[in-house]
């Protein structure tokens, strides 16, 4: 190892040291890593991730005990699980640590016929999923989710426009996803 690295390292390690002697934020900026979520059941309307489709995710909550109602949150979809849900915690105060939902710029995946329409598939791996506010989402496709109409996030802007050229649609930031945006994707089902 070259002395720079060395040296850059023995810093690092001082300042987090020192951080976490003064009560600093080298603590706090420990974020919990995402979590498998195969055979494990949603939060929000108790049925299994992953057979259903479409993408994933789980909101790990500041200040919230483990054994607290819904902390952690884990979902089988984005527009009629997660969003809805995560946005009545906010109202109540609640602050998220992190909310991971799957990326499918990490995921090989083919879309299939099922049911009637297109679908993702519903991956569960930890290495599947990726800090929500980091992607982009494609809406209003012809692909389908878990429950119907859904996003599809994507850490690529090149794969998210594949997508979109295949499949419809158009493309959303975490920060444009509002009560109203996932409304209006779920009447669009009707």
């Amino acid at each position: 190892m070259n002395r720079r690295r060395v040296i850059a390292a023995g810093i690092g390690g001082a300042v987090t040291g020192l951080a976490g002697c003064l009560g600093g934020s080298a603590s706090e900026e420990a974020l919990p890593d995402p979590v498998d979520l195969e055979g494990e059941f949603d939060t929000d309307h108790g049925m299994a991730i992953g057979p259903h489709g479409g993408a994933n995710g789980q909101i790990f909550y500041r200040d919230a005990d483990p054994r607290d109602e819904g902390n952690p949150a884990w979902f089988h979809t984005l527009v009629h699980s997660l969003f809805p849900y995560h946005f009545d915690r906010l109202d109540r105060g609640w602050k998220p640590a992190i909310v991971y939902v799957t990326d499918f710029s990490r995921v090989d995946y083919t879309v299939r016929q099922r049911d009637g329409a297109p679908r993702m598939p519903s991956p569960t791996a930890p290495e599947t999923f990726a800090d929500a506010s980091d992607l982009l989402y494609v809406a209003e496709s012809d692909v389908m989710g878990g429950m119907g109409p859904a996003l599809h996030p994507f850490s690529d802007q090149e794969e998210a426009q594949s997508f979109i050229d295949t499949h419809g649609g158009q493309v959303f930031d975490y920060e444009e996803i509002d009560r109203t945006l996932i409304e209006g994707i779920r009447q669009s089902e009707s």
